[in-house]
């Protein structure tokens, strides 16, 4: 069994800043892969980005390149999104995910967070 818990989220203006954190507790041997993934009301849980945790590998979606650094603590077990230059579209929940294999999607996820919502301002 495994806990995601994140933290971080709030509301912030246009071009603002925010770092959210996620923290793994439990079986966590197993996990490969953390990342992050947003939904937004109306749509889709989407991918936002990933960090494999044996050799630091790093993905991100095309919408927040240059914008978004995920990173992580192997002694905390703990992965954070760091937030630049944020824009109102980036409004939505911010989920943690974990899995066994390198590549996480929406649909096949091992384990899910409860979710922190980032609100961004015009």
């Amino acid at each position: 069994q495994v806990q995601l818990v994140e933290s971080g989220g709030g509301l912030v203006q246009a071009g603002g800043s925010l770092r959210l954190s996620c923290a793994a507790s439990g079986r966590t041997f197993n996990i490969y892969t953390m990342g992050w993934f947003r939904q937004a009301p109306g749509q889709e849980r989407e991918f936002v980005a990933t960090i494999t945790w044996s050799g630091g590998t790093i993905s991100y979606a095309d919408s927040v390149k240059g914008r978004f650094t995920i990173s992580r603590d192997n002694a905390k077990k703990t992965v954070y999104l760091q937030m630049n230059s944020l824009k109102p579209e980036d409004t939505a929940v911010y989920y943690c995910a974990a899995g066994a294999t390198p590549t996480l999607t929406p649909t096949h996820v091992g384990y899910w967070g409860q979710g922190t919502q980032v609100s961004v301002s015009s």
